[in-house]
C-alpha cells in the first residue's frame, strides 16, 4: 500500500537536492572556471593575489585569474571603462577620479592598505623645503599620490607654482626617471618595496607619504558598477579568494613561504623581500585585516581632493557615492 511522505521525508529529500545543487554549481565552477583580467601596478600591492595565485584559491572559488600590469593610472582607469579589464587593484582616488573626471559610474567595493607610500628624493635633498624650484614626478598629475605629494610639499611651505610636475607613469616610471633624469626627477613618492631599493642607491627617504594625513585609504578594489551587478557571482567569489589569500599572507607562520613568493614575483633579493614582508604586517603601516575599507582613511582621501584640486567647492559629497561594500560583506558570510 502507497504511503504519503512524512515531513522527515521531505526535509531529507530537499536537503539532498540542495546538496547537489551545490555540489553540482562546485562542479561546474570546476569545469568552466570563470575569466577575470584584473590589472594592478606591478609591487607588493599584489601580494594578496600572488598569494591567492600561489595557494590556488582563485581555482578553489572557480576562477580563472590573469592579472596584468598597467603602466599609468589613465591606461588602468580607461581599461576598466571599456571593460578591457574587468577588475582594477588601485588607489582609491582612481575611483574618484573616473566618477568625477572620467565621468565614469566606477565603484570601490574593498580596502585594502595604505599604499606603502615614501617620498623619496635625490641623494642631496634632506628635507621637503629643498625641492623648491624643482622637478617632482607623478604618475597622473591630479590623482591619488601626486595629491599626497602635493599636501606634503605645502605642508612644508611649497605651494603650485613653486615646484614643476612631470607625469611620467607608474612607479617603473617614476624609479626610472629618478635614476636616469635627475635634473626633472628630484622627488617622487615610491612605494615600498621599491623605496628600498632606491635607498640602497644613495637617495634620501623623506618619510611617509601619509604622514600628514593620518589614515588614508589607498590599495583597493575597483569595479564599474554595471559590471558588478551583472556579474556579482563572480565578483563575491574573487573577493573570497584574495580576502583568503590575504589571510594566509598574514599569518607569521607563512613568512618564509610568504618572503620567497616576493623573491619570485616582484624580484626582489631576499633581505628586502624579508624587510618588505615585515613592512606589510605592521599595524599601522601594512595591510588591512581581510581587506577592510577604511571608512576615515576614504573621507581622508576626499578631504585631499578638496582641499588640493578645489574640487566640491571644497565640500566633500559623502562616501556612500563611490563605494558598494555589498559584495564584500557577502564574500565574507561565505569564508
Amino acid at each position: 500500500m502507497k504511503t504519503s511522505p512524512t515531513r522527515r521525508d521531505v526535509f531529507i529529500a530537499g536537503s539532498a537536492l540542495a546538496l547537489g545543487g551545490v555540489a553540482a554549481a562546485r562542479q561546474a565552477a570546476a569545469q568552466s572556471p570563470t575569466a577575470l583580467k584584473v590589472m594592478s601596478f606591478p609591487g607588493l600591492s599584489n601580494y594578496p593575489v600572488f598569494a591567492a595565485q600561489h595557494k590556488k584559491l582563485f581555482e578553489k572559488h572557480g576562477l580563472a585569474v590573469d592579472l596584468v600590469y598597467t603602466p599609468s593610472s589613465q591606461v588602468q582607469r580607461d581599461a576598466l571603462a571599456k571593460n578591457d579589464c574587468q577588475i582594477a587593484h588601485t588607489a582609491a582616488d582612481n575611483a574618484v577620479a573616473m566618477v568625477e573626471i572620467g565621468h565614469r559610474d566606477a565603484i570601490l567595493v574593498t580596502g585594502g592598505d595604505s599604499g606603502f607610500n615614501r617620498i623619496v628624493a635625490q641623494p642631496e635633498i634632506k628635507s621637503l623645503a629643498e625641492l623648491r624650484g624643482k622637478t617632482v614626478v607623478v604618475d597622473a598629475p591630479n590623482t591619488a599620490y601626486a595629491l599626497l605629494l602635493y599636501k606634503a610639499l605645502k605642508n612644508a611651505g611649497l605651494n603650485k607654482g613653486d615646484y614643476a610636475v612631470n607625469a611620467v607613469g607608474g612607479t617603473t616610471q617614476r624609479m626610472e626617471a629618478m635614476q636616469k633624469d635627475k635634473a626633472h626627477a628630484a622627488a617622487a613618492v615610491i612605494n615600498v618595496p621599491f623605496s628600498f631599493r632606491l635607498e640602497a642607491l644613495g637617495m634620501t627617504d623623506l618619510g611617509s607619504a601619509t604622514k600628514s594625513l593620518g589614515a588614508y585609504q589607498a590599495g583597493s578594489v575597483v569595479v564599474m558598477r554595471d559590471w558588478a551587478k551583472a556579474n556579482s557571482d563572480a565578483l563575491v567569489r574573487y573577493i573570497a579568494a584574495i580576502i583568503e589569500g590575504r589571510r594566509w599572507l598574514l599569518d607569521p607562520a607563512n613568512k618564509a613561504e610568504a618572503v620567497k613568493l616576493a623573491v619570485e614575483r616582484v624580484k626582489l633579493t631576499p633581505d628586502i623581500a624579508a624587510r618588505a614582508y615585515d613592512y606589510v604586517l605592521d599595524p599601522t603601516e601594512g595591510f588591512n585585516k581581510d581587506a577592510q575599507f577604511d571608512v576615515e582613511g576614504f573621507n581622508n582621501v576626499l578631504k585631499l581632493r578638496a582641499e588640493i584640486e578645489g574640487q566640491w567647492g571644497g565640500k566633500p559629497p559623502a562616501a556612500d557615492k563611490y563605494v558598494d561594500l555589498s559584495y564584500y560583506k557577502k564574500a565574507i558570510a561565505s569564508l
